[in-house]
């Protein structure tokens, strides 16, 4: 699911009432995964734009100029793992955007929603085998990949910190990269993503950041982690 924060703004009264409900412990992480699921997978699977259907709000230059962000943080030829990928738009424009940088890369994705993963697989054929379906927590990759991207939000807030560690520690490859965004902090008094996870004792390699398109006082963000 790679999320919009416009869209997630939109949704967030709901789901904060799914944070805590498992705080409480009136649901377990399946069920925190699986009412997330039944609030977004409708949303993005009754979209009618490819780039609403990977959960943007805007058009296709907002797409480019807010996503485009990502290619960024790719500086050679390698494997990319886009996680939550949707219906691999990510996929499909981060090839061509890379390959104006003369960066070749192979691209997969993965998604928790089974029916956003074939989506994904009706849309690019050439692609459909690269395309998985599982709990990015918890899932065990057929190989390791150069570039992995991934958004926090796709797990609850007391599993964050335990993603970037599997990510990391099972998902990327040995000398890769894990690419964190496209994000904006929006409470400006609070600490931001970056800091937070450099708290967590993480070493921030690099980032990236520019205002938004129409929104110049919000600036969209990107950092990664390079694994050894």
């Amino acid at each position: 699911m790679t999320g919009d924060y416009r869209f997630r703004d939109r949704a967030g009264p709901l789901i904060a009432e799914i944070d805590e409900a498992l705080e409480r412990g009136e649901i377990d992480e399946a069920g925190w995964h699986a009412r997330v699921a039944d609030i977004i997978g409708p949303a993005y699977l009754g979209a009618a734009t490819p780039q609403a259907q990977s959960g943007f709000s805007g058009d296709a230059a907002g797409w480019v100029h807010a996503r485009g962000l990502i290619a960024d943080a790719m500086d050679r030829d390698g494997t990319f793992l886009d996680v939550g990928c949707a219906n691999g738009l990510l996929m499909e424009t981060l090839v061509e955007w890379c390959a104006a940088k003369r960066i070749r890369i192979e691209p997969y994705g993965l998604d928790i929603v089974p029916e956003l993963a074939a989506l994904a697989r009706t849309r690019l054929p050439q692609w459909a085998d690269r395309i998985f379906v599982g709990n990015a927590l918890t899932w065990s990759p057929p190989l390791r990949f150069d570039f992995v991207r991934a958004g926090l939000e796709y797990v609850p807030p007391r599993r964050r910190r335990d993603l970037v560690d599997h990510l990391l520690a099972d998902v990327v490859a040995p000398r890769g990269r894990l690419i964190l965004g496209v994000y904006a902090d929006a409470d400006p008094t609070r600490p931001g993503l970056e800091e937070i996870v450099r708290g967590w004792g993480f070493t921030i390699a690099g980032h990236v950041a520019r205002p938004h398109r129409t929104r110049v006082e919000e600036m969209q963000r990107v950092f990664w982690i390079d694994r050894a």
